[in-house]
This record gives structure tokens, C-alpha cells and sequence, in this order.
């Protein structure tokens, strides 16, 4: 018989807190080029077809012990990507994505998160980089809870506006298995220090260019 609801979320929290710890930990013991090295096995193993084209890539800015996603969206700048960056929607209880740019200042973005103004426009990533607590090899993610991302990339498939969902985070934060329920969104890769992870298969055809947001 599959676990209730009220199981699952209560494993969920169990891991969270021990995902924590680990996660501090990893970032403490991490070496300065952990970063660099992660966005250089990204652009070195995705398929050219999804960085060739002038799409949208969303990152995050990183909050206390989360990998650092910019020396990754600083390289795909670098080859012609346009960046965003997410800022809760309040009203929608997802996130939505303005334009970024390096060195660019920031505000308040939500849940405690930094993102560009609000004079930034709104954008449709193609890509979408994702922090998290703990992920396995089938593409399951922890998150801290709030359902924002299983939310919104659930909107941006159901709209074929995002093609390629990956997690970011060190190589300690894999589990044997992350307790999910009917509303996690799977990934389709997960990036660390150590490598890229196709939780699905390695895609191999081009994605839809992602734009401003109509």
C-alpha cells in the first residue's frame, strides 16, 4: 500500500533536517572551483542545440549554503543566453522570472530571496536551474516546502515553455530515494561538482527559444 499523504510529508521533513546539515556542511568543506568546475561539465555535456540558440536561462541567487549557480549563468551569458532570475508571485503562490544581468542590483524577490526590480520584464526561461536540499537518480527533488517550483515548472511544461529543469547541488546531497507525492516535479537533469546527471535521458533535440513574457 503506498504511504498516506501525512507520511510522506512527515519523511519529507525528516530528510529536510538532515539535508540541512549535510548541505552546510558540503558548502563548508567545498573548494573555491567546486562552481566553476560544475559549469564547465554542464556546458562541456549538455547538447549544443539548447545552448546555441539566444534562449532564456532562470537561475536563482543563492541564499546561505546553496551552490552557486552564477559562474554557470555568467558562462551562458557569455555564449549568448539571456538570464532571469525568479521572484515569488504572491498572488499565484509561483514564481515568475525578470530579466538579470551581471551586476545588476537587487531587492527583495520573496520567501526571503533576492531578484531583480520590478522595472525588469517578465521572461519565459527555456531552461530553468534549480536549488535544492536533497535529489536521486530518478530526478526526484527536496525542496524547502513551499511547492513553488513544483509549481511553476508544472505551468511552464503544461505551456511547453520550459524544456530543461535541472537541480543544482553538490554531490553529497544525493539520497537512495527522495519521498514524493503527486505534485513533485521531477528533473530532467541534476548538476554538481562531480557531474551531470540525465535523470531521463540525455535530449538530444533543439527546445523552443524562450522569450518575453506575452
Amino acid at each position: 500500500m503506498p504511504d498516506s499523504l501525512a507520511v510522506i510529508e512527515r519523511r519529507k521533513r525528516e530528510l529536510r533536517a538532515a539535508q540541512r546539515r549535510l548541505r552546510a556542511e558540503a558548502h563548508r568543506l567545498a573548494p573555491e572551483q567546486a562552481y566553476s568546475k560544475a559549469a564547465e561539465i554542464f556546458i562541456a555535456q549538455t547538447p549544443q542545440a539548447l545552448l546555441s540558440q539566444n534562449g532564456v536561462v532562470a537561475g536563482y541567487w543563492p541564499l546561505n549554503d546553496e551552490f552557486d549557480p552564477r559562474p554557470l549563468l555568467e558562462m551562458l551569458a557569455g555564449m549568448g543566453a539571456r538570464l532571469a532570475l525568479p521572484v515569488v508571485d504572491a498572488a499565484s503562490g509561483r514564481l515568475l522570472f525578470r530579466a538579470w544581468r551581471p551586476g545588476m542590483a537587487l531587492g527583495a524577490a520573496g520567501s526571503g530571496t533576492s531578484g531583480p526590480p520590478a522595472t525588469e520584464p517578465l521572461l519565459e526561461p527555456h531552461i530553468v536551474i534549480v536549488p535544492l536540499l536533497a535529489f536521486d537518480r530518478q530526478g526526484h527533488r527536496l525542496g524547502y516546502g513551499g511547492g513553488f517550483y513544483d509549481r511553476t515548472l508544472a505551468i511552464l511544461r503544461r505551456d511547453k515553455k520550459c524544456e530543461l529543469a535541472v537541480g543544482l547541488g553538490f554531490a553529497a546531497q544525493r539520497v537512495q530515494q527522495v519521498p514524493v507525492n503527486a505534485d513533485d516535479m521531477r528533473l530532467d537533469a541534476v548538476l554538481t561538482e562531480q557531474s551531470l546527471i540525465w535523470t531521463g535521458g540525455k535530449p538530444a533535440a533543439p527546445v523552443p527559444t524562450g522569450g518575453d513574457l506575452l
